[in-house]
């Protein structure tokens, strides 16, 4: 047997969507990719949770939902929230047999749990007031209007390309599901969770309510990791390490820094926000909420070496 429960640390890893493709047949294909990296992490001893985006798959979950729509009144527009949950069984259920088939062979006797992640919003976050999102099909200006007249939901242009839904991307409070998580988690298994940021939920009346929005993957994933205490948050992405002066002949690689190193590059504009910024807050969120662990930020391939110490950029409170 080449591992028994326990034995290694905690690690909630964020897969990014380079990790996934865009399609059903490109996802199946880049996933056995990703399973065979992250069962190089669970041969090492390590207690896994891995979370995922979901930007390209309910997009066209949605899609496909409103175009079908528009020509069959018997078909619904899927609500917004439904289709993250969809998207989340789909990733889970190929990411699980990828990872399961890779195990095998490895002859690693380890199972996997996908669990449907509800992530709780606050109704009065600053971001419902200013929806930045856009999500679901391409409208006219016209269908636009119509749209928004009917259903009280904002659209903009987006980018030159059309009109589209606005959502709001609030900030994670609270994980519906994590004692299940950290339970399945602590008994062995493999746990994919939290896809997509988790479906944005409101809680009142005793009960959950979905709600149009998405949640940024990675500060559900600090979120879920730092709740838990988990050793590591490991953060995967397009680039080996972090870098400042990024893309100019000055490009330093960074190794290591600590939290307040980090904030004073964000101070200086050092990492992009629609790209870099974003992971290293999440990383800083995690370690301001478990100032003991760890976060790693690196590529999907070097992520096994990136655990050992031997690449990547790390993330320390101090």
């Amino acid at each position: 047997m080449a591992y028994t429960k326990g034995e290694g640390m905690s690690v909630v890893i964020a897969l990014g969507g380079n990790a996934l493709g865009s399609t059903p047949e490109e996802q199946l294909e880049l996933v056995e990719n990703t399973a065979v990296h992250i069962a190089d992490m669970v041969a090492e001893g390590i207690n896994v949770v891995v979370s995922h985006g979901n930007g390209p798959q309910v997009g066209m979950i949605s899609n496909a939902f409103a175009e079908a729509s528009e020509h069959d009144d018997a078909i619904p527009e899927m609500p917004f929230p439904e289709c993250g949950a969809m998207s989340q069984g789909y990733i889970g259920y190929q990411l699980s047999q990828a990872l399961l088939g890779e195990l095998k062979r490895r002859s690693i006797l380890r199972s996997t749990a996908c669990v449907l992640t509800q992530t709780v919003v606050y109704p009065e976050d600053p971001a419902f007031q200013h929806p930045t999102k856009p999500v679901g099909p391409f409208l006219t200006e016209e269908e636009a209007k119509r749209r928004a007249a009917e259903d009280g939901a904002t659209y903009a242009e987006d980018v030159g390309r059309g009109w589209r839904m606005m959502v709001a991307s609030p900030r994670p409070q609270r994980i519906v599901e994590l004692d299940a998580i950290k339970d399945l988690m602590d008994d062995g298994y493999i746990v994919i969770a939290a896809g997509g940021g988790g479906v944005p939920v409101f809680e009142y009346d005793d009960s959950y309510h979905g709600v149009p929005a998405v949640i940024d993957k990675d500060r559900t994933s600090a979120k879920l990791a730092a709740d838990f205490k988990a050793d590591m948050l490991v953060i995967l992405t397009a680039v080996e390490k972090v870098a400042v002066n990024f893309g100019k002949p000055d490009q330093q690689n960074i190794d290591h820094m600590t939290v307040s190193e980090a904030r004073a590059f964000i101070e200086e504009g050092q990492f992009a926000p629609g790209s870099m910024l974003p992971k290293v807050l999440a990383c800083i969120e995690y370690l301001n909420q478990h100032p003991n662990g760890k976060a790693l930020i690196t590529s999907l391939e070097k992520a096994a070496e990136g655990l050992r110490g031997e690449t990547g950029t790390t993330i320390t409170w101090a």
